[in-house]
């Protein structure tokens, strides 16, 4: 039985998940592409859904995505699941140091891009997790363009993140770039990022962010 089959044999799995989330949309695309058959469980985070006893008895850390699968095993953390699920499929590229850099872009995603970009987005989306003083909005916006401007150094002279094929790191950069005007930032000015997000498109599964899986 080879990894895939392997893989396989724990579908249907359930996914918890918060709709407008880029970290869950990572792995909406990855089962999507995949053709792996899924339940999907929304948690409301705006009504606090991920904190109650029940949720986080799955994930002590109280976020989302979760995806458990049909042996009750339970994953978490949305780079994590995405290396899981892709690891022998077409989006990760073969060789040791191509395999080292594409964890090297999903480590900035969530070190560097994640906290800046989303956190804009989610705030302006959900003014219920909170505002932001015109300080942090500022330096949010500060920090998350110099996140884009290493992207942009990459991709104005290439089509891709790593060995110019389409990979589990540009799927994970892509869930929140290619949303990135809904919280305040301009695009514009990035025209590397602007070819690679219609390149994403063109080799992703047809599902966007906001909307609800089959």
């Amino acid at each position: 039985m080879n990894s895939r089959t392997e893989i396989a044999a724990l579908f249907p799995a359930t996914l918890y998940d918060f709709l407008s989330s880029g970290n869950g949309y990572k792995v909406r695309l990855a089962l999507a592409h995949l053709q792996l058959p899924y339940r999907y469980e929304e948690v409301d985070l705006v009504r606090g859904e991920s904190r109650t006893s029940e949720f986080l008895a799955r994930n002590p850390v109280g976020k989302i995505p979760v995806l458990v699968l049909a042996d009750g095993t339970v994953l978490c953390e949305s780079n994590a699941i995405l290396w899981w699920l892709c690891e022998d499929s077409d989006w990760m590229p073969e060789g040791r140091l191509a395999r080292q850099r594409v964890l090297q872009w999903m480590s900035f995603e969530q070190y560097n891009h994640e906290p800046t970009v989303a956190v804009l987005r989610a705030r302006a989306l959900h003014p219920e997790f909170g505002t932001l003083s015109e300080a942090q909005r500022t330096d949010l916006l500060k920090r998350g363009h110099l996140a884009l401007d290493v992207m942009e150094q990459t991709l104005s002279r290439r089509p891709f993140l790593v060995e110019d094929q389409l990979s589990i790191a540009d799927v994970a950069l892509y869930a929140y770039t290619h949303v990135a005007h809904q919280g305040g930032y301009d695009l514009h000015r990035y025209s590397g990022i602007r070819a690679w997000l219609a390149r994403c498109r063109q080799g992703l599964p047809a599902l966007r962010i906001d909307e609800t899986p089959a």
